[in-house]
């Protein structure tokens, strides 16, 4: 029996723009996410004068057919320099695409060339027995189905940021002191790890109760270790290891007990906990914050608003000071200076410095910066953010400036 997925190429092709559209994390949702007035002018734009020849990348293939694996980042830059320009790429056919985050593995691409300009279309699949583009799927004799959200692409692979999303924290130095604490192990234990029991005390915002308005899932972090800007030295922020998680077991409640010298006083009986995950080894000590509620984010990749004058901080789970592509470094850049998840900046490799050897006097050169690839901010606090690497050149470095990729 022969039955085709229902569902219009127009749909699926709005998705080849979808770098607007995609880490998320119900997929079915994709088809709600909201286009910007300033992307919608682009493309509107884009659809009337066309992509240029000179934007289009060196190799831009004619045909392409997405597949499953395939990431929205990788679409793009098949055929345009920018990859971050995807207002432009659903410009180029702008009334076929009704919601420009969805593509699905299937699809072809088909790149058209006339009079200077280029355009975007729906090819037609060597496999597909209509004109839509939409494969066939032959099933066996029972009931099936396959849900299309469940197949788009994702504008990046998600295994790469997916644990950043709350995994490491940044905070102050006041608010790490501040959060519930570990304050003892079941028989002296100084290390603790997944199925171990707690005892744990609250913090500046009061004792840990055992209340079922309040939440019982905790996260637990290490000592919080202060980041730098690169320039000034200022500590700009704390960043929390995370190491693990623990569900509260008991609140915290006070008993009567008789001291040495044989009197009544009232003594603190910490909260029970119990590890219910461990990254690493747990200690007494640890942080306790709450688990953060699971959220839909979305990335469009785009390039900052105005001028952009950032540096990387430090690389991410990493002792050396060097990143390659697809780790997660820090920037001294954050919601105050008026970043975003999806900015996309381009890395600087810093001039070296040398002497010129043919001058009688021997002055000291600084060769220009150079770009070294680029990266895009994913999770935003007030001063600093983390970013993921999608593009390197040579290792990127603690240190290495950062600037709009215009």
């Amino acid at each position: 029996m022969t039955t085709h997925l229902m569902a219009k190429s127009k749909m699926a092709l709005a998705a080849i723009t979808a770098l607007s559209g995609a880490f998320i994390a119900s997929p079915a949702l994709a088809q709600t996410f909201p286009i910007t007035s300033a992307q919608k002018a682009t493309a509107t734009e884009v659809a009337q004068k066309g992509v240029a020849l000179s934007e289009l990348a060196d190799n831009a293939p004619d045909r392409y057919t997405v597949k499953s694996g395939d990431t929205l980042w990788g679409i793009s830059s098949l055929f345009l320099k920018s990859p971050w320009r995807w207002p432009e790429l659903w410009g180029m056919n702008l009334d076929d695409i009704k919601n420009p985050h969805r593509i699905y593995p299937g699809q072809v691409l088909v790149l058209e060339r006339s009079n200077g300009k280029a355009t975007l279309k729906v090819g037609i699949s060597a496999s597909a027995d209509r004109t839509d583009g939409i494969p066939t799927v032959r099933v066996s004799p029972q009931t099936r189905y396959d849900a299309l959200a469940d197949n788009a692409l994702t504008t990046l692979r998600s295994s790469y940021i997916e644990a950043f999303l709350a995994e490491p924290l940044i905070l102050t130095d006041a608010e790490f002191q501040g959060a519930p604490r570990i304050v003892s192990a079941q028989e002296g234990r100084v290390l603790l790890t997944r199925g171990d029991r707690a005892y744990a005390r609250g913090g500046v915002n009061g004792p840990l109760l055992d209340d079922q308005a309040k939440l019982k899932q905790f996260r637990v972090f290490r000592t919080a270790t202060p980041l730098k800007d690169p320039g000034t030295g200022e500590v700009l922020g704390f960043e929390a290891i995370y190491a693990g998680k623990a569900t509260l077991v008991r609140g915290e409640t006070s008993s009567e007990v008789t001291n040495s010298d044989g009197k009544q006083e009232n003594a603190i009986v910490p909260a029970t906990i119990d590890i219910t995950s461990a990254k690493e080894e747990i200690r007494v000590g640890d942080r306790l914050m709450p688990e953060p509620p699971r959220q839909l984010q979305t990335y469009t990749p785009h390039a900052p608003a105005g001028k952009v004058d950032g540096r990387i901080v430090s690389v991410y789970g990493s002792a050396v000071v060097n990143a390659a592509q697809n780790q997660v470094v820090v920037i001294n850049r954050g919601k105050l200076d008026g970043m975003e998840p999806g900015i996309v900046l381009a890395i600087l490799k810093d001039g070296e410095r040398v002497v010129d050897k043919e001058d009688e006097t021997k002055p000291l050169l600084k060769l220009p910066n150079e770009r070294n690839g680029l990266l895009m901010v994913f999770r935003t606090f007030d001063r600093l953010s983390y970013a993921l690497i999608l593009e390197i050149n040579d290792a990127a470095r603690v240190g290495d400036r950062l600037t709009s990729p215009k």
